[in-house]
């Protein structure tokens, strides 16, 4: 008997399909050695991953190109065929942590994360899995959001990972045995890594998070064979810089302006962009008057020295935690007639920004969600504040929430319908303001937050944006908040998942819903595609199980 798509008893039938796929999965992971499981890929190279998109059945970055478009060449499941999609493999993650990793494939391998601070590496087409390496913690580590790890990185035969003590580590991706180890920052101080690195040439360029423990923020390139420090960037200028002058007296010293999410690169221009979060403390902007750069900036920085070369800041002066560690997604746009190498850039504060990536010029912004903090923006893309928005004792109603009207998790560009897909929400919260010393180690937040109604009350979408315009073309509501990235292919389709485990495939010109399955979990991560043999495959992390679905032969 074939049972009715998305029926409450085939749904049934594919979970518990799904966990016995899981625990056989899982299974031979501890009595398997590396020398009876090495994976076989082809050495991953640097013009590999320049050329990354040329190799849509692999996916050989965080975000599977340096542009950060989160696109699929591959376009088997298209939208005639996507209702068909059927579970073909899981794989348990055994903590409970907060799941958050997108994997890489590379040549039928699969590398993914585990929380806290592990990887595995797995068989692409199956789940069978050939090694894993366990990265040893301290009992005493700061952290604010959740014992996470979103993915790695990988140059050649090594994997690159950021552990949660704040250190990076090099893992041979054929045996999973450990290279070298490399610590950051000392955890203790409140520094920690979650974001999978980016490789740039022969450096893996990586940040670090901890924004809520008055850190001082930087961005880092190693030498991906020893594990050396080449440059280090810091997000706060130093006192010798005309720049810290926008920190009052020694507040630069505990400004946070985390690094916490993986960034884009352009190999013509040489450029690495990255994200910067809030200054801290993150509420109370009364000990820190003035801009508080690069606090909640873009930073474009040569690949191969670190140094600036443009910035620009979304969030002048920030009091209400809109970190700016979006993805930037880097598309060649036509804007007003002209050609553009355009920055593509949904922030948290509520505004869509367009930038032009070689010089950092503004070229347009609009709200994509709702948000009451500001007029507009003005002719250079700054903020016009509306009046008695800023935290205080009672609290004060301000849209979007600290968490934003998007966060962390990746938006996707089609180059195909010429859209940015962005996981929305409008939301509002109370923000509140309070006196607080710095302590090292502690957090350092001066105030708090919290939403009048239950967070699932407001409104969540996937939205897609018009970068050309900063218009919102269609949205799909997502009830209750979605927690996803998203993911375009070039079947005209667009991925993505509610917060409650529905996972969805949308028509990417429309937004009209094709397929639907609901996995049961809450979702905290980014779907990918990827293809083995021929056959296309899409995976999400649901919960703390990874789940790929795939076409019958």
């Amino acid at each position: 008997m074939t049972l009715p798509r998305n029926s409450p008893a085939r749904l049934r039938t594919t979970l518990a399909a799904a966990a016995a796929l899981a625990t056989t999965a899982a299974a031979p992971l501890q009595a398997q050695s590396p020398a009876e499981g090495a994976p076989m890929f082809t050495p991953v190279t640097w013009e590999r991953l320049v050329d990354a998109a040329d190799e849509p059945h692999n996916w050989l970055m965080y975000n599977g190109t340096l542009d950060s478009q989160r696109f699929s060449r591959l376009d088997h499941i298209d939208r005639s065929n996507v209702a068909d999609l059927e579970l073909k493999w899981a794989h348990h993650i055994p903590r409970l942590d907060r799941a958050e990793t997108t994997p890489l494939v590379v040549d039928g391998v699969m590398f993914i994360t585990e929380s806290p601070s592990n990887v595995v590496a797995v068989d692409a087409a199956t789940g069978r899995p050939f090694w894993r390496y366990d990265h040893p913690l301290p009992d005493d580590l700061r952290i604010c959001c959740g014992r996470n790890n979103r993915g790695v990185a990988i140059l050649d035969e090594l994997l690159f990972m950021s552990t949660l003590d704040a250190h990076l580590v090099a893992i041979d991706a054929r045996t999973g045995s450990l290279v070298w180890n490399r610590e950051v920052a000392d955890h203790r101080g409140g520094y920690s890594k979650t974001a999978a690195p980016l490789v740039v040439k022969d450096r893996v360029v990586t940040g670090i998070a901890g924004g809520e423990f008055g850190i001082r923020g930087f961005l880092d390139a190693y030498d991906a064979r020893t594990g050396e420090l080449e440059w280090r960037t810091y997000t706060i200028p130093g006192p010798d810089h005309p720049d810290n002058l926008t920190w009052a007296g020694d507040s630069w010293r505990t400004g946070g302006s985390p690094t916490w999410i993986t960034g884009s690169y352009d190999p013509e221009l040489n450029l690495v962009y990255w994200g910067t979060g809030n200054p801290g403390p993150d509420w109370n902007g009364e000990v820190r008057p003035g801009d508080n750069l690069y606090s909640d900036s873009v930073l474009a920085l040569d690949g191969d020295t670190g140094e600036m070369s443009w910035y620009f800041q979304f969030t002048p002066h920030d009091i209400h935690d809109w970190d700016a560690i979006q993805i930037p997604v880097l598309a060649d746009i036509e804007l007003a007639g002209e050609p553009r190498q355009a920055m593509l850039w949904a922030n948290r504060n509520g505004f869509y920004y367009t930038l032009d990536r070689a010089t950092g010029e503004f070229l347009l912004g609009e709200a994509f969600a709702h948000q009451t903090w500001a007029e507009g923006l003005d002719s250079n893309g700054r903020p016009i504040r509306r009046p008695n928005t800023s935290p205080s004792r009672t609290g004060t109603l301000v849209a979007p929430i600290a968490g934003g009207a998007t966060n962390w998790w990746s938006p996707a560009y089609s180059p195909r319908t010429g859209l940015l897909y962005v996981n929305a929400f409008d939301g509002e919260a109370l923000f509140f303001i309070r006196d607080e010393e710095y302590v090292e180690g502690d957090t350092y937040l001066g105030g708090g937050t919290e939403t009048p109604l239950p967070i699932d009350h407001y409104h969540s979408a996937i939205r897609a944006i018009d970068p050309a315009t900063g218009d919102v073309r269609w949205e799909f509501p997502m009830t209750p908040r979605s927690r996803a990235g998203v993911l375009a292919t070039a079947g005209d389709l667009v991925f993505s998942a509610s917060v409650d485990g529905y996972f969805y495939a949308l028509d990417a010109e429309s937004g009209a819903p094709l397929w639907q399955i609901s996995l049961g979990g809450r979702v905290n991560a980014s779907p990918m595609s990827y293809a083995v043999g021929g056959r296309q495959f899409v995976t999400m992390t649901i919960g703390n199980t990874l789940y790929t679905f795939g076409l019958d032969e």
